[in-house]
């Protein structure tokens, strides 16, 4: 059942349009200007950096030499060994089934294709909580070791997983841990019980009384209840 759940959360995340995991110092803070071509960045081997992708902010590790390390879904690694083809920018299309069929690939992009029009900045989320970081030539090793075809989940194993092992050792990812403290926090509101009793009720009267249907009516409010 919990496997379950979490397929379906991944799913839904993907084709969600509210950005439930920006977080709140992203507006306050001043940007980084947008990647621009011929400019020389701003960055040094091994910084993490960050750009917003529609509902979440995208990591990398800056390798120098305007190429940036990240992982990120993708469906052709699976398909072909086409190398040329694998290391044309990932489409949309293959970003979104990568995430269905859980694959992806740690890929070194120019700093452009990595911004992908959007604006790219150093990360500052993990300094704000003291977390100690690697040196930055370790940090860009760490990556470039990685690079290749990876399994790949949206809550468990994904970009800033990624880039938190190789700055800190530790893979951990806040934007999992803000959506997780939502669900929690919808899982306890008494009205998610009301809605769910309301909705099972509605498709028996609508299906009719059977094992499909009144089962899920009975154990998904009770389960919701329980963990209020």
């Amino acid at each position: 059942m919990l496997q379950l759940l979490t397929f379906l959360v991944e799913k839904l995340s993907v084709f969600s349009t509210f950005k439930l995991f920006e977080p709140s110092w992203w507006h306050s803070e001043h940007r980084g200007r947008p990647a621009q071509r011929g400019a020389k960045p701003p960055f040094r081997r091994g910084d993490l950096l960050e750009v917003p992708r529609c509902i979440f902010i995208h990591f990398g590790i800056y390798l120098g030499d305007n190429k940036v390390a990240h992982l990120i879904p993708d469906i052709l690694p699976t398909l072909t060994n086409d190398k040329k083809l694998i290391n044309s920018v990932v489409t949309n299309t293959r970003l979104i089934l990568g995430c269905i069929y859980r694959c992806a690939s740690v890929r070194v992009d120019t700093l452009e294709d990595f911004a992908y029009g959007a604006t790219v900045r150093i990360s500052r989320m993990y300094k704000k909580r003291n977390a100690h970081a690697l040196p930055n030539d370790t940090v860009a090793r760490r990556a470039e070791k990685q690079v290749g075809a990876t399994p790949y989940s949206l809550l468990w194993k994904n970009c800033e997983h990624f880039v938190t092992h190789c700055k800190y050792g530790s893979a951990v990812s806040r934007q999992t841990e803000k959506f997780c403290e939502g669900l929690k926090s919808a899982i306890r509101d008494q009205r998610s019980v009301m809605a769910a009793g309301l909705l099972g009720m509605l498709s028996v009267v609508y299906f009719r009384l059977a094992p499909l249907t009144a089962l899920p009516t009975v154990l998904i409010p009770f389960t919701l209840w329980m963990a209020g």
